[in-house]
């Protein structure tokens, strides 16, 4: 099976790429999607989340207050290491039972979206790593754009995360989404491509059909060895 990681910056357009993968019947592990379920309210998460901040950071219904609780950890950066510490360990079991569940469908390539795939050592377990890269100004542009934010709030959320520009450079492959729509479109066919060859040998090791395939030849090789021995 083919693991690809997929991560970017805010503003970066890594969702668009994203929902284009889902576009193109690959499937898609959105660690954001998970970290909301692991964050629902009565689950081992949402207890540690609560016990570490406190009840202010509930709504009246007793679910997470997520614009609140990132208004918190976005100006702290202490504060936003305990929440990566208290929700990591969660949000990977979660990732990788999402994982777990495409493999027994048979998936040979599935796409890990992943906010924090270096940070949260994600990368390690990818190949190839796309990332969604855009120039700062136009991620600011956007950003302020998308959440109706000054600049200097919008600045304080981009310095928060790790630099695009360091995520470039650990890329195997690169999406420049500093244009249109239309431009990103017409670099996402290049990707697609790359995404789609043939799964190497070691892939094909890794997916279902492949454990099949390997079982059986042990199966019959024990057998084979066996009568040999007779």
């Amino acid at each position: 099976m083919r693991i690809v990681g997929l991560t970017g910056g805010i503003g970066s357009g890594k969702s668009t790429v994203s929902n284009l993968f889902k576009a193109h019947g690959i499937p898609i592990v959105d660690a954001d999607v998970v970290a909301r379920n692991v964050l629902k309210k009565g689950t081992g998460g949402w207890k540690k989340v609560v016990a570490a901040f406190g009840d202010e950071i509930l709504l009246p219904s007793g679910e997470v207050d997520r614009p609140k609780l990132g208004q918190i950890v976005f100006n702290d950066p202490d504060k936003r290491q305990l929440l990566n510490r208290l929700m990591g360990p969660y949000i990977s079991s979660g990732i990788f039972r999402e994982m777990f569940k495409l493999w027994l469908k048979g998936c040979k390539i599935i796409v890990l979206d992943v906010p924090l795939l270096f940070e949260a050592k994600m990368d390690k377990w990818t190949k190839p790593i796309i990332v969604v890269w855009v120039d700062p100004e136009t991620q600011l542009q956007r950003l302020m754009s998308r959440d109706g934010t000054i600049a200097e709030e919008a600045k304080s959320r981009i310095n928060a995360q790790m630099p695009l520009d360091l995520k470039r450079e650990k890329a195997d492959i690169l999406i420049d989404n500093s244009g249109s729509l239309d431009d990103l479109n017409e670099c996402f066919r290049e990707v697609i491509v790359q995404v789609r060859k043939p799964l190497t040998w070691t892939e094909f090791g890794l997916s279902r059909d492949g454990a099949f395939v390997a079982f059986v030849s042990t199966f019959f090789g024990v057998i084979v060895c066996r009568r040999a021995a007779l």
